[in-house]
Formats: C-alpha cells, sequence, structure tokens
C-alpha cells in the first residue's frame, strides 16, 4: 500500500545537480514541489486504494467483484519498471509530467460521464486503468524530476515536504472526496425512510399493508413490534418467498438466474468444477453456515413490512436500507436494496425482518433507508477532480523549472544499462529470499485493505458495521491516514536513532498483531462511531509504524550500481505482492463471512514472521549516519 524512491548521487553528478540548479529558471521549490506532490497522490488513492472500491460498493457491486476489478488496477505500479526507462528516451520529464496530469484530468472526467451509464463497471474500469497507468508514469518522471531540478542540499531540505503533502493527497482523497461523495449523497435523495423494531410477546408475523405518511417514501408505521416467540418454519418461509417474490416481479430487485446443472457444466471450466466451486463450497458450508429454516419445525419471527413511493418519479430511485443502530438480535432477511421507477412506484416493496427468539424483551433496533442520487454523487466528485487536474497541469507548464539537464537520453546506453540492471538484481545474494518476504510480508494486510471500507460499510445484517459512506470517509480516510502517518514518522524517527535490528521485530508485531481488532469488530458488530474511530486508527497506526521495516528492507537491497532501478524493480514486486491476495480477498471473504475472513487475514501474516527470521541485513542499518545522503518517500 505504499510507494518509496530513493536516489544516490555519485559526487561527480552532485556537481552537476548543483550547476543545473543554478541555471534554472522560476527555481523557488517552494512553488512547485507540494503541488507536485499532492498531485501525484491524489489518482493513486482514486485508482489503488479504498476510493475506487467504496464507489463501486456503493454502486451495488458485490465484494468479490470489487475486490477482483480494482486489485488490476495495481497492475501499473507492478509493471512501472519495465517502461521506466522510456521516460527518459523520449521527452523531458517536464514534458511527461505535463502530459499526464493532462490525461489524468481527461480520465477523471470520462469516468464522471460513465458514472451514470448502464455499461457503468466496464467503462469505468477501463478508464480507471488508463489513469492508472498515466499516474505510474507521472511518478516515474517527478521523482527523476525532483532529482535533477533540486541540488543535493535542496533535495535533502525538501524531502519531508514532497513526503507531507503526499501524505495531504492521501487524506484529501480516501477522506475528503470519499466525504464529498457521502454529503452529495445525502442531500441528493428523498427523506429517508426510518423504522423502529422492538421485540414483544404476542406473535404477529404477517405482511404489513403501506399507508401513505408525510414522507415521499413511507411504510405502515414508524413503531414496529416483533414477537420474540418461534412461529412455524412454513409461515416464516412462506413469508420471505412472498416478499422475494413480488419485489422480483414487480421490478424493485434484480431477477436471480437459476441455471439447470447442465448449464452450469457446460459453462464451466476444468478449473471451476473440479477447484473454485468445490472450494467455495467447502468454505460456505464449513465456515459460513446459512440459517436453514425450512428444515426445522421453527423459525424466528418475521415480518414483511411494505414501502412505496407516493409519486411517480421522474428517473429511476434506489432505496437501500441497513440497520443503523440497535441489537444484533434484528437482521434484514432478503433484499435490502430497492430500485423504484415510473413502472413500479405505486406498487408495494418488502423489507422482510427478522428477530432472534434469545433477543430480551424490550430490545429494539433502527433501520434506515436512505435514497441518495448515488450515481450523481460520485459523477460530481470525480468532475470535481478532473477539474483539479486540468489546472494542476496548467499551472505546472508556467510553474515547474527548466533544468539545462532535463534532456532526452541516447537511446543505445539507456537500454544497454535496463538489462544491466536487471541482470544485477536478479544476482544479488540471497534474493529469492528477498523476493519471497517483498511478496509474503503484506499477505495479510493485502486482504485486509481491500475488504475494511465495505466492512464499515455494509449493513450490520451483512456482517458489517453499517457506517455511512461519509462516516467511513472520515474513520477510514482521516483518521486512518492520520494514524498511519504518524506512524511512518515515528518508525522513521526510531529507527534513525537505533538502527534497523533492534526495531525489526517490533515493527513486525505492530504491523500484524492490530489486524485483531478487526476480527473484534467483525465478533462484536460495535456500534460506537468513537470506538470504531479509535480501532480503525490503532491498526493503521501500527501499519505504518511496521511499513517502516518494510521500506527499509527495500532500500538495503537496492543499494549500490543502478539502485533507482533496482528500487523500481522492488516497488514492482511490492505492488504484485498487494495485487493478487486483493484479487481474491473479496471471494473469500463472500465464503466465509467477515469474521472468519479476519481470522484468515492473521493466519496469512504468519509467512512475513517466518520470512523475516531469514533475513540478512546489517542491524545497524538506518541510523542517521548511514543514511544522510539517502533520500526517500513514502507513498500509500
Amino acid at each position: 500500500m505504499g510507494n518509496l524512491t530513493i536516489f544516490t548521487e555519485s559526487n561527480k553528478n552532485n556537481k552537476q545537480l548543483k550547476k543545473n540548479a543554478m541555471n534554472t529558471k522560476n527555481s523557488n521549490p517552494w512553488a512547485w514541489v507540494p503541488s507536485l506532490y499532492f498531485a501525484e497522490g491524489i489518482p493513486y488513492v482514486i485508482a489503488a486504494t479504498s476510493f475506487a472500491l467504496i464507489m463501486y460498493k456503493r454502486m451495488g457491486i458485490s465484494n468479490a467483484d470489487a475486490a477482483l476489478y480494482t486489485s488490476w488496477l495495481y497492475l501499473p505500479w507492478v509493471i512501472k519498471p519495465f517502461w521506466s526507462p522510456f521516460v527518459d528516451i523520449i521527452k523531458t520529464k517536464r514534458w511527461w509530467i505535463v502530459a499526464m496530469q493532462l490525461l489524468i484530468g481527461a480520465g477523471l472526467a470520462g469516468v464522471a460521464f460513465c458514472i451514470p451509464t448502464t455499461f457503468f463497471l466496464q467503462s469505468t474500469l477501463a478508464i480507471l486503468w488508463l489513469i492508472a497507468f498515466s499516474s505510474a508514469t507521472h511518478d516515474i518522471a517527478a521523482d527523476g524530476f525532483y532529482m535533477i531540478a533540486l541540488d543535493e542540499n535542496k533535495q535533502s531540505l525538501f524531502v519531508g515536504i514532497r513526503s507531507t503533502f503526499y501524505r495531504v493527497a492521501m487524506i484529501a482523497g480516501q477522506g475528503v472526496l470519499v466525504i464529498l461523495a457521502g454529503l452529495l449523497e445525502s442531500s441528493t435523495g428523498l427523506e429517508p425512510v426510518t423504522i423502529h423494531v422492538t421485540t414483544s410477546t404476542t406473535n404477529s408475523s404477517k405482511v404489513m399493508e403501506a399507508k401513505p405518511g408525510n414522507e415521499l417514501f413511507f411504510s405502515y408505521e414508524k413503531e414496529i413490534h416483533l414477537s420474540t416467540k418461534e412461529i412455524s418454519a412454513d409461515s416464516s418461509v412462506n413469508l420471505i418467498s412472498f416478499a422475494k417474490e413480488n419485489n422480483i416481479v414487480n421490478g424493485f430487485c434484480p431477477k436471480e438466474v437459476n441455471r439447470t446443472q447442465k448449464e452450469q457444466k457446460e459453462d464451466s471450466s476444468v478449473w471451476t468444477e473440479y477447484v473454485s466451486d468445490p472450494l467455495k463450497n467447502f468454505l460456505q458450508e464449513t465456515f459460513n453456515p446459512k440459517p436453514k429454516i425450512e428444515t426445522s419445525n421453527f423459525a424466528h419471527n418475521t415480518k414483511a413490512i411494505a414501502i412505496k413511493l407516493s409519486g411517480k418519479p421522474e428517473e429511476n430511485i434506489v432505496l437501500n436500507f441497513s440497520q443503523t443502530e440497535g441489537d444484533k438480535s434484528f437482521s434484514i432477511v432478503g433484499n435490502d436494496r430497492f430500485t423504484f421507477s415510473a413502472d413500479n412506484w405505486d406498487k408495494a416493496a418488502y423489507l422482510t425482518i427478522l428477530v432472534d427468539p434469545k433477543a430480551k424483551i424490550g430490545k429494539g433496533a433502527t433501520f434506515t433507508g436512505t435514497s441518495g442520487n448515488i450515481p450523481f454523487s460520485w459523477s460530481i466528485t470525480f468532475f470535481i477532480c478532473a477539474g483539479l487536474f486540468i489546472g494542476f497541469a496548467v499551472y505546472h507548464f508556467f510553474v515547474l523549472p527548466k533544468p539545462e539537464n532535463d534532456k532526452q537520453v541516447k537511446e543505445k546506453n539507456s537500454i544497454s544499462a535496463f538489462f544491466s540492471s536487471f541482470k544485477l538484481f536478479f544476482t544479488k545474494d540471497n534474493i529469492g529470499i528477498a523476493i519471497a518476504f517483498i511478496l509474503l510480508y503484506r499477505l495479510g494486510e493485502a486482504q485486509l485493505t481491500k475488504l475494511s471500507a465495505p466492512f464499515l460499510l455494509d449493513s450490520i445484517s451483512a456482517g458489517g458495521l453499517g457506517l455511512s459512506t461519509a462516516q467511513i470517509g472520515f474513520a477510514y480516510g482521516t483518521v486512518g491516514v492520520i494514524a498511519l502517518t504518524l506512524g511512518g514518522i515515528l518508525g522513521g524517527i526510531v529507527v534513525a536513532k537505533d538502527g534497523f535490528g533492534k526495531w525489526l521485530w517490533p515493527m513486525i508485531l505492530c504491523m500484524n498483531v492490530p489486524n485483531l481488532l478487526y476480527v473484534y469488530m467483525s465478533f462484536a458488530q460495535i456500534d460506537n462511531y468513537i470506538l470504531i474511530c479509535s480501532m480503525v486508527g490503532i491498526e493503521q497506526f501500527g501499519y505504518g509504524f511496521g511499513f517502516t521495516a518494510f521500506m527499509l528492507y527495500l532500500i538495503y537491497i537496492s543499494q549500490g550500481k543502478y539502485s533507482t532501478s533496482h528500487y523500481a524493480i522492488c516497488t514492482g514486486f511490492m505492488a504484485l505482492g498487494m495485487m493478487l491476495p486483493g484479487m481474491i480477498a473479496g471471494w473469500i471473504q463472500e465464503c466465509v463471512g467477515y469474521l472468519n475472513f479476519f481470522i484468515w487475514v492473521c493466519i496469512c501474516t504468519i509467512p512475513g514472521f517466518i520470512l523475516a527470521k531469514k533475513l540478512n541485513m546489517n542491524p545497524n542499518f538506518g541510523k542517521k549516519e548511514e543514511t544522510a545522503k539517502t533520500e526517500s518517500k513514502t507513498a500509500e
């Protein structure tokens, strides 16, 4: 989830840098370093972190599909080392910076245009991949430009500034922009539908008929009572089936496609027939068993509550229900997302609520249905991002200095150095252990990162915590990113003082142990927002602190000739280690549920501990006197 680039220069090159910097026009670094690295962070946040994942989740995409598709957006950072030499061969780095910012701005506008369409998933993914490719190219050019536009003294002076503004971009992307989308969602919809459910001793499982109220959406009543007495299984099954069939027939929910065994076999491959499908069935039956009320004589009490629209809508309105507070004994069964249109607005959609017989009398819960215009909200957010990047391109076209050394290099020398750097990297001592450590150190975190935001967003009945989009933006994108930054700063301070060896194992523990907090949150399904923010902050602080050890190891094995190229190769493997586990994270979660998924995440931290014992590294590496001439950047 990070990115760090180092540059070490010989004395000869340093003298040339100083000469070039003296000949640079408009070379005040304060005019362009902060804006350049803020611009570098935003597209990475949008394409490769939780931003796109939250958008697809709000648009109704499943966890498995959202995690799989967005993981592919890491690919440009994985393969970045393979085309980085061409940034030197073709045009100047300054040209690449401005061109990529224009291209990213156009891509963001394209995403905004495509979100409201019926083919939004395919089109937005394709454009986001191009944005990711442009962003990775922008990273190469920006980091190289930073080195040639500033002398060694100013590079050291502004390394903290560039890292700070990259982190500000992380907060803006995962926090401010997500909060903005959430506020737009809440302000563009109809009045929310709020239903309060409490337990009683009266057994009254039945379909509730709709009665108009003051809202555009209305239900039979605001206060509903559910008995804790068990009812016959047939009554419960019939009620759930009635609600489900009604919602499908009237177009409130999509029809499920039930294929015959013959059709499934014809469409399946050897992999799906003999590996993925049997494994999925095994995981679901073993770790995420579904309640089978049809096989028992009694079932939990159930009610189907009719929801209606009071007037004909001009366009489709999507109503999303979730449990916003109250006892976990209550849950939604079946559909919690309903689409009202000009064809079905005068019919009733049925929300089915179930209560556990073990619930105490007097307990209650609140279910809220919101109908914000989700496509419109996210389109506006992307349009704002697009305008921001067009502005960056124009600003940097005039403000970026023009170093004399920012020229195209000779193709022959560059290509030769490119292949030589690869050969030298893969012949380093213990390179196999090093690559395995890079790929597996964050095996658990790579999966947790993909499902943490969906977990916070999913309804309580689905195993999540039921937070709103704006609440996630603050908890994960603001509190989390600030804690992550503070953890990284503290990690750098203690290693600079005592060296890598003393802090390796404390950092590994801080990286992985806080994952247990997600196990607790999924088990208890806490509803205290302050406590949720605190736990997210603790986990992210531990990640930031432990990530320092990982980045220092990348610096260590990249030392020597071609250190910049070798570090680019390391970051490619680092991105691959995030991409591959993230692709299957959603599938695993849907098979086993959130609680077992987070337990699995904790198990996946074991390879990192094992490989850490095999690392051959100077324990004093990282002390201040050893890194005085090393310039670094950490990126999420």
